[in-house]
């Protein structure tokens, strides 16, 4: 386990702007920034980063937290996986406690596949350039294609070797698990019991994820063999999904953003020789169809896409497909067809940077433009052709959600093909139309479903948690001490008793007159929070929020960072005198006593309405001796909840209100 001052230095050192920038595209608005949120799917921004408070916040799903929480929700980490990952970035040296056996037990099944990746990551660029097989045919290979060292290293390409058990044997001889090799996709064991590479014989292309992690391999049969693939893949496993990933984002995730532009090709080694050749925002799909998820990821960091093709009219067909999604999900397209006989590899290797960037400038144009040029030819004069093409054409200007582009589109579409503008414009909103039913249909069907579900137990308790008026003010309680708990507070003089007036911490204040009372909060997460923080209120040095943020327990940090969100900040006074001349010590007082004595009557009001239920039942009404019990405790229960209303009287206050 990482040990707590670790923690803080991670927490400290990890700035949120820094952190999210790497996966989101963000723009300023006033002191925070904006993007598109990563964790659902949206065409208005709602993921809001503040880097004063060092907190992210979707407004849309609802997720948020500090830099740590962002790392586990975007890379599916654990907490101290998360940690470590900040640790790397940081250059922090982590310094951990012995785990118990139950905590190595639960050491997670995706860091030791991870932890495989990079082991047969080292293998392959290892055989690369120390084995003689390697450099004779693997080195050999990438520099005939024009791939310089610089290059290979960067992308870090390597070599399986033709031996059918190498990698296989050698995992196995240092200790790693032939079961947990299996589950990465890097061998298979067959019927007879031997494990088999899967990649032997062939370069090697791994595959990162948007943080630089190796979740993947495609490896490049050199020798011709009419059994085997050219390409193969690894297989989907408990960290690849393949629609999740595109080859190349880790290296051009910055390009992108600053040329707000992602190229989209076919290939690994489309993508290298660009990037090589000075074009650095590019990307490719490895040969398979775009999916939702591969343009989610590219929307993150831009609205604009281009596609590039080679000259190859058959494919081009094929993934003009995949333009409805890109126009769907909301992207600007952009094509480009290279001249015929090149493809971005050979056309990158025999041009200067200058010229590729040039070519695209000045060849690439909007989807109708190309969708349009493209099926022309082949229709004529034949009219029932032509509408068809209309037809294709106005479907894919129907799925644009933006307004202004989808009538610009329209009007051009007209012109091309020589076709009155309102009657697309009629044509595309009845299909806009019939898209909108099929999506509210699907929608209706989906709720009938959830609500014949059976609910979980998990979303059974959020919703109580959530109506349950006790547990909410508690977590009140527990929010204002962690934005206010080692400031002073002073608690005015009482004149009844002679008690001058003093100061001292919020903490110490709220805790004693809850505790003093014999009251233990009853949600046990909020529980830990107070009991911890009364624990350090003696402490000068003590802040809690910093104190809870670095926490580790993963739970109490991820509450302290949503609770110290602006959207759940309590309003500065409850009451509507102006507060401007009184000092904050006053009105940290004020705040306090009311969340404690709201607290109190609810207590209370619960307590009344229990005893109330008691007064009914039968058995309590045949039984004289119990009947006076329930009676007496009833009007003890009055009592208190006059003396409540008594205390809120004598502090001058009114009724108490909070803004959660």
């Amino acid at each position: 386990m990482i040990d707590r001052n670790t923690i803080e230095r991670i927490i400290d050192a990890a700035k949120v702007e820094e952190v999210v920038s790497d996966f989101v595209a963000l723009r300023r608005r006033g002191i925070n920034l904006i993007g598109l949120c990563p964790f659902h799917d949206e065409k208005t921004p709602s993921f809001i980063v503040s880097p004063a408070k060092n907190i992210w916040k979707c407004f849309g799903c609802g997720k948020g937290g500090n830099p740590v929480h962002f790392i586990m929700e975007h890379e599916q980490l654990t907490y101290p996986e998360a940690l470590k990952w900040l640790a790397r970035k940081y250059n922090i040296e982590v310094k951990e406690r012995e785990m118990s056996d139950e905590e190595k037990q639960r050491e997670s099944m995706r860091e030791s596949l991870f932890v495989i990746n990079q082991y047969a990551h080292k293998y392959f660029v290892d055989n690369l350039h120390e084995s003689e097989e390697g450099r004779a045919i693997g080195l050999n290979y990438f520099r005939h294609r024009g791939i310089n060292d610089e290059t290979i290293r960067k992308f870090g390409l390597g070599y399986s070797l033709e031996k059918r058990d190498a990698l296989a044997r050698k995992a196995a001889a240092e200790g790693y698990n032939p079961a947990l090799v299996d589950k990465t996709g890097l061998c298979f064991t067959t019927e007879d019991g031997r494990q088999l590479d899967r990649f032997w014989g062939r370069v090697m292309f791994p595959v990162h994820t948007v943080s630089g992690k190796v979740v993947a391999f495609g490896g490049r049969l050199l020798q011709s063999n009419p059994k085997a693939g050219k390409y193969i893949n690894s297989p989907e496993s408990e960290i690849y999904h393949k629609s999740d990933h595109l080859y190349g984002i880790y290296f051009a995730k910055q390009a992108i953003i600053q040329k707000d532009c992602c190229i989209m090709v076919e290939g690994y080694l489309d993508v290298i020789s660009l990037h090589q050749a000075g074009i650095k925002n590019v990307v490719a799909s490895s040969g398979t169809s775009l999916t939702i998820e591969q343009i989610r990821l590219v929307h993150r960091f831009t609205n604009n896409m281009l596609l590039l093709y080679d000259g190859d009219k058959a494919g081009i067909k094929a993934s003009l497909r995949g333009i409805d999604m890109l126009l769907r999900e909301g992207l600007n397209i952009k094509v480009a067809l290279l001249p015929d006989g090149e493809d971005p590899d050979s056309y990158a290797q025999s041009h200067s940077t200058e010229e590729v960037e040039q070519f695209l400038k000045e060849n690439q144009v909007d989807f109708i433009t190309f969708k349009t040029s493209l099926l022309l030819d082949e229709v004529g004069n034949d009219p029932i052709r032509r509408a068809s093409l209309i037809g294709d054409v106005i479907k894919s200007i129907s799925v644009i959600p933006n307004d202004i582009l989808r009538s610009e589109y329209t009007r051009k579409c007209s012109e091309m093909l020589q076709a009155k503008e309102q009657v697309l414009v009629s044509e595309i909103a009845k299909l806009r139309r019939r898209d909108a039913e099929e999506k509210l249909n699907k929608q209706t069907k989906a709720t009938s479903d959830e609500k014949e579900a059976e609910v979980t137990d998990e979303q059974q308790n959020r919703a109580f948690e959530e109506n349950n008026t006790i547990y909410n003010k508690e977590r009140a309680i527990v929010q204002f001490i962690l934005r206010n708990g080692e400031k002073q507070l002073l608690v005015p003089e009482d004149s009844s008793s002679g008690t001058p007036s003093f100061t001292e911490s919020v903490i110490s204040n709220i805790h004693y007159s809850i505790d003093g009372d014999g009251i233990k909060l009853s949600h046990p997460l909020y529980k830990k929070i107070f009991e911890e923080a009364a624990e350090h209120a003696e402490n000068p040095n003590f802040v809690a929020e910093r104190h809870f943020l670095a926490h580790p327990d993963e739970e109490v940090s991820r509450l302290t960072a949503e609770l110290c969100n602006d959207r759940y900040i309590l309003s500065k006074s409850f009451s509507e005198e102006d507060t401007e001349e009184r000092n904050e010590t006053a009105i940290l007082f004020e705040q306090a006593t009311r969340l404690v004595i709201s607290y109190k009557q609810s207590l209370v009001d619960e307590l009344l309405k229990e005893t109330m239920r008691k007064l009914k039942e039968p058995a309590t009404m045949q039984d004289a001796e119990l009947a006076n019990e329930v009676m007496q405790n009833y009007k003890y229960l009055k009592e208190t909840q006059q003396a409540l209303n008594n205390l809120l009287k004598h502090y001058g206050f009114g009724e108490c209100a909070l803004n959660i």
